[in-house]
């Protein structure tokens, strides 16, 4: 399904307990990130149906923003994401369902950078994640 993703879902409400990013009206509308999750490895997880969108009429399929950070550090674009923790999330209580969506990452080409971001994101919690699933395995 085409879903919006990125820095466009960040900026807006999703059904998630986070805070998002708050600079909706710098965002160009008129070029959506819209990205097909079909193929994606985490399939239709973290998409939301029937959202509003500014400067357009017709609904769209959105990104949480779970999702929508899962997506950018898959890309590789950790600038956007960095301060995802503090600035977008705004919580632990999903870190658990982040971690292992991420982890389903550790046999993507750029895991060394993935994982670099994830420790100077969440540090010894990342590290405490990946200590215990080394140790289940």
């Amino acid at each position: 399904m085409k879903y919006i993703s990125g820095i466009h879902a960040l900026n807006l409400n999703c059904n998630l307990d986070t805070c998002g990013d708050w600079h909706q009206s710098a965002i160009q509308w008129e070029k959506l990130d819209l990205k097909e999750s079909t193929g994606s490895i985490w399939g239709d997880y973290g998409i939301e149906t029937n959202k509003k969108i500014p400067e357009h009429t017709e609904c769209y399929n959105a990104a949480n923003h779970i999702r929508a950070l899962l997506d950018l550090i898959a890309d590789g674009n950790f600038s956007v994401a960095q301060g995802m923790r503090k600035d977008y999330i705004c919580t632990d209580k999903y870190n658990n369902e982040l971690f292992e969506k991420i982890y389903q990452l550790h046999d993507m080409p750029n895991w060394i950078k993935i994982d670099k971001f994830m420790e100077r994101e969440y540090c010894g919690k990342w590290l405490d994640f990946k200590e215990k699933v080394n140790n289940d395995v």
